[in-house]
This record gives structure tokens, C-alpha cells and sequence, in this order.
């Protein structure tokens, strides 16, 4: 079985459901298995960055159409100064948020970020964030769950298809194959990321 590419994909999951005639409805299944991965899958490959710059005296900048959720947004400049996330009712509460200067603060709602206290300059803000990768289509044969987890795209988008094969019993059976699927992919990914970390003894003080 190859997983490879989406034409790989549309392929194997017409096999696995045995039916040659869901042509059209295997595509809304990738899609829809698509959408739960974004929502419940973060790994390396879906990081990356942009540099947005602020106009002075707004306290919003806009995040890219693919921002799925921030993992690290500081001013840049030397040193860099880090901007730390606070809920959009504690940023609604701070007092600074009235006034300007560097952005110390900011919370997320609606693909903005808000930032307090209100930029004072044209000061340019690096976000690293999650993306939503491109869809799989015709035309893009391949992205970050495509190339990481095919097997836990698989097992999704088969999922999807079994309540539109009014198949109930199966959809359980595909749910805990992705669910262990996911698992599997998250651990991997933690572990490469802290690879070569030397271990540090932690001693209690008694």
C-alpha cells in the first residue's frame, strides 16, 4: 500500500471501504479529515513564521489567513522582547491597555492579535505560529499530514465515511486506530524535538 501522494490516498481509501463508486464523496471525507488533523494535531512541520509591522496607536495586527495558533510572538530588535499571552478578559482588565508603548501583553480572537499597551511605533512583531497546511487537491498532491501521518489522515477520512455509509459499527474501529495513530505521531514529534538535550540532574535541596 503506497501513501504518497493524494491520488495514493483517494485510492486506498476506496479500497478499504471496498466500493469503486465514491468517487466524489472520498474527496469531502479527505477534506473533513483535514479539518479534525488542524484542530487536533500541532507538530514541527505546521510551524512557521511571519514579521508583521504595527501601526502606531492600533492595538490589533492581523495573523495570516493559514494561523492556526501561536507558539511564540515577540518585538523584534536587540534584545528581542518577548510578549506574553494573557486571556482576552485579563487583557480586557489591564489598565496599560489604555495607554502606549512596546507591547507587553496580547490575547488572540478572531485570526488578530491584540497587543497592550498600544504600539507606539512602527515596531515589528515575529510570530511563530502553527499553519493550516494547504488542502490536499489535483493540483496539491501533498502537504505536512500527507507526508507526517498518512496513516492517521487514512484512518480519519475513513471515520468520516462511515456514517455516510450508514456504517456506524466501523466508524469506533477507525476512531481508535487514528486516536492511537495520533498518539504515536505526538510522541515522536517531542521526542525529535528534545533529541540532544543533555539530561540535568535535579537535586530537591533535602
Amino acid at each position: 500500500m503506497a501513501l504518497a501522494n493524494y491520488s495514493d490516498l483517494k485510492a486506498t481509501v476506496a479500497n478499504y471501504l471496498g466500493r469503486s463508486d465514491l468517487t466524489n464523496q472520498i474527496v469531502d471525507f479527505i477534506s473533513l479529515a483535514e479539518i479534525r488533523l488542524s484542530r487536533e494535531l500541532r507538530i514541527r512541520e505546521m510551524v512557521t513564521t511571519a514579521t508583521v509591522t504595527c501601526t502606531p496607536g492600533s492595538p490589533t495586527i492581523s495573523l495570516p489567513s493559514d494561523f492556526l495558533e501561536i507558539r511564540d510572538i515577540y518585538v523584534v530588535g536587540s534584545p528581542r522582547m518577548p510578549i506574553t499571552y494573557v486571556s482576552p478578559s485579563m487583557l480586557s482588565r489591564d489598565t496599560r491597555a489604555d495607554d502606549s508603548g512596546k507591547p507587553v501583553f496580547y490575547t488572540v480572537y478572531n485570526k488578530i492579535a491584540e497587543l497592550s499597551p498600544a504600539p507606539d511605533s512602527n515596531y515589528q512583531i515575529k510570530v511563530m505560529y502553527y499553519s493550516k497546511p494547504e488542502a490536499l487537491s489535483d493540483s496539491n498532491p501533498t502537504n505536512a499530514f500527507m507526508t507526517v501521518c498518512p496513516d492517521a489522515l487514512l484512518f480519519a477520512s475513513l471515520a468520516e465515511a462511515e456514517p455516510y455509509l450508514m456504517n456506524d459499527a466501523r466508524v469506533q474501529t477507525w476512531a481508535a486506530l487514528y486516536d492511537r495513530a495520533l498518539a504515536a505521531i505526538a510522541d515522536s514529534d517531542e521526542s525529535s524535538e528534545y533529541a540532544g538535550v543533555p539530561l540535568q540532574m535535579n537535586f530537591s535541596g533535602r
